[in-house]
């Protein structure tokens, strides 16, 4: 993870589970900050730099989900959703927002500690390049941002951002789904790094039956092109 604490915000309009959130994570060696609506987190996120998101999507006023899409307009901090909701559309809709993992209530406290950790170790990637070129992108690794021609821009969510910057590292050569769910941590798993790479491939303007940039190498992985 990383050196010092890492910092998270619970954003949750039950006082009695975000006492209870805020006081098991700091127990675990975590610097928590409580937030009762998105209105409130927005005023955090003015005042301080987080780690890692915790967000309950049904909450009065502005709800979890829209917080989550609006967020990705300019951040690729972690999200991790909560939800009483547990249908597999809903979990679907939580990730499509934007989220990098999606916990039903009701949970087990070491579940949601398991599935953070996860999420930091996703982020917690070697120092990339200050800036890389993928043919018409510019990727700002540090921000986790592709910036393209006539303004374009995408905010990649940290898991995509962590996908990116492993194949810019090895660019040219094929790496192994194995060897990117090692790299990238925590619960991902080869299923995972395909969905992550069809993401990457519709950002990055990609054909999926004839990649430009993310290529399939069959039985080796996946490989990135830059130019």
């Amino acid at each position: 993870m990383q050196n010092s604490p890492a910092h998270v915000l619970v954003v949750d309009d039950d006082d009695r589970l975000r006492a209870l959130l805020c006081r098991y994570l700091g127990g675990n060696g975590y610097v928590v900050t409580a937030a009762s609506d998105a209105a409130d987190a927005r005023r955090k996120l003015k005042d301080f730099a987080f780690d890692a998101l915790i967000v309950d999507i049904m909450m009065p006023g502005e709800d979890g989900l829209s917080l989550t899409r609006s967020l990705r307009q300019e951040s690729s901090v972690p999200i991790l959703l909560l939800t009483a909701r547990g249908a597999p559309d809903d979990r679907i809709g939580g990730l499509e927002a934007g989220a990098d993992d999606y916990l039903g209530k009701p949970f087990e406290p070491r579940e949601l500690l398991l599935r953070l950790a996860a999420i930091l170790r996703r982020t917690a990637k070697p120092e990339p390049p200050a800036e890389a070129i993928i043919g018409p992108w510019r990727f700002d690794a540090q921000k986790g941002v592709l910036e393209g021609e006539g303004g374009a821009r995408e905010v990649l969510p940290a898991g995509e951002s962590a996908l990116l910057s492993a194949l810019l590292a090895a660019a040219g050569h094929p790496v192994a789904r194995e060897k990117l769910v090692e790299l990238l941590g925590g619960d991902m798993s080869a299923r995972s790094i395909d969905v992550l790479a069809s993401r990457l491939r519709k950002k990055l303007g990609d054909d999926p039956r004839q990649p430009r940039f993310l290529q399939t190498v069959r039985g080796e992985g996946y490989v990135l092109w830059v130019a």
